[in-house]
């Protein structure tokens, strides 16, 4: 079994040289070893020195040469739409507050699916969608993705 040895960050590897990708859920992307089955039915060996968080779009260097690109899979999401800017920018406040795991744009914010934090952000006037969708949430300052909107969950308290 080959084995996927590097890692790379979506900017750092030449993208259209990837040969066949894995398709993994948020949850699946930060592993240091694990076996992966490739999108075209190739089992990998992941045998990374360290854990690494991965982002859709980054890319893994296989022991044979080849390439694979690391795909984000489509999983059910919280889409969160608010009136106005300010109320975006004070929804996503209360969601990082509570320490939750967010994708973020200038237009809507998506998180995994909870009751609780659902009902909370219907009270302050968001419209909440249930929506089946990659998600990439906000890493962080301390993330090496920081800077890019592909980066993931990682904190250390």
């Amino acid at each position: 079994m080959e084995r996927a040895i590097a890692h790379f960050n979506a900017r750092d590897w030449p993208s259209e040289l990837a040969e066949d990708g894995v398709t993994l859920a948020f949850d699946e992307r930060h592993r240091r070893r694990i076996r992966l089955h490739t999108d075209g039915g190739e089992e990998i060996l992941l045998d990374l020195p360290k854990a690494k968080a991965m982002a859709h779009g980054d890319g893994l260097r296989v022991s044979d040469g080849r390439w694979l690109a690391v795909r984000a899979a489509p999983e059910p999401l919280l889409e969160i739409r608010c009136p106005t800017p300010l109320a975006l920018l004070r929804m996503a406040w209360h969601l990082g507050n509570r320490h939750l795991p967010t994708d973020v744009t200038e237009e809507r914010l998506r998180i995994r699916p909870d009751h609780v934090i659902e009902a909370m952000v219907r009270r302050m006037g968001a419209e909440v969608t249930d929506i089946v969708a990659p998600f990439q949430p906000e890493g962080g300052a301390y993330d090496d993705h920081a800077g890019e909107h592909d980066h993931d969950q990682d904190h250390d308290h």
